[in-house]
């Protein structure tokens, strides 16, 4: 019985150092990658470690390409996106949460339908749109677009959580004199706080990480964010993909998002789980 139990957990810790191994190595690759020159890129037998990390891509990255200007945008959309799928997913959340009115489970089911869609499939009526708006090529156009697929995953979060919480505070600020939006403003919301930095970091991953929308709604480097500028990135030719600067730049906007996670961490995993336990 002993050995068994020594065997199943050399085989959980070999399991589980499998799966470390899969979700590192793809980003460890990307910094080896980026550290790397054109010739050392391509070298057999292949290099784990560079003899000479080539700090110069990550300076390349931002003296050859428009790559500060892609950060700015992709800054601005992201936290655009973030900060008004929060305000109007928790208002939304509130009504569904709290109130009663016909057509509520409907309107509910009807929000997170939207986002069974596949993005190429509302593409041709939301770029019709856009141009009517005259938002082409403009931060706002990817911020409306972006809140096609972060906003049903902010309510659907928040509701969850809202329903969690006791009534009887509400109340008591009803009786107090507070009205509907200042129960919500006042007492809700900082109770919602782990919910809202789950919804808000997914929904801040979402925008930042999207590249079909930002592809067909931007056509130059003044609105354009940085999946689609990596992809577009070019060497001295037409011909020549300088795949450094691109390991370099993917490393760059990847290093925000881990930070981001590893600090929200805890109210990430509360966040998620609202909900979940019921008693």
């Amino acid at each position: 019985m002993r050995l068994r139990h020594r065997i199943g957990r050399v085989l959980f810790y070999l399991l589980l150092a499998v799966i470390l191994v899969y979700l590192i190595f793809p980003f460890y690759w990307a910094v080896v990658s980026s550290l790397k020159s054109p010739q050392e890129l391509f070298a057999t037998p292949v290099l784990y470690w560079p003899e000479h990390p080539r700090w110069q891509n990550y300076v390349d990255v931002f003296t050859q390409q428009p790559f500060g200007r892609n950060l700015l945008n992709s800054t601005i959309v992201a936290g655009l996106t973030t900060l008004l799928s929060l305000f109007v997913g928790s208002t939304a959340a509130y009504a569904l949460g709290r109130f009663r009115f016909l057509g509520k489970h409907t309107v509910f089911y009807a929000i997170l339908s939207v986002s069974m869609f596949p993005q190429i499939s509302v593409l041709g009526g939301m770029f019709v749109l856009i141009r009517s708006l005259g938002l082409y090529n403009t931060w706002w156009a990817l911020v409306l677009a972006y809140m096609i697929f972060t906003l049903p995953f902010t309510i659907w979060v928040l509701t969850s959580f809202i329903r969690e919480i006791p009534r009887e505070l509400e109340e008591a600020a009803y009786v107090d004199g507070a009205s509907p939006m200042q129960v919500l403003r006042i007492v809700l919301l900082p109770l919602m706080a782990p919910g809202l930095v789950t919804a808000g970091l997914l929904a801040f991953i979402q925008a930042w990480n999207e590249f079909l929308f930002a592809l067909t709604f931007t056509i130059d480097n003044s609105a354009r964010t940085v999946p689609v500028a990596i992809a577009l990135f070019s060497g001295a030719s037409q011909y020549e993909l300088p795949w450094a600067q691109i390991m370099a730049a993917s490393v760059i906007v990847t290093v925000p998002l881990i930070v981001l996670v590893l600090v929200f961490q805890q109210r990430l995993v509360s966040g998620l789980t609202a909900g979940a336990v019921k008693g």
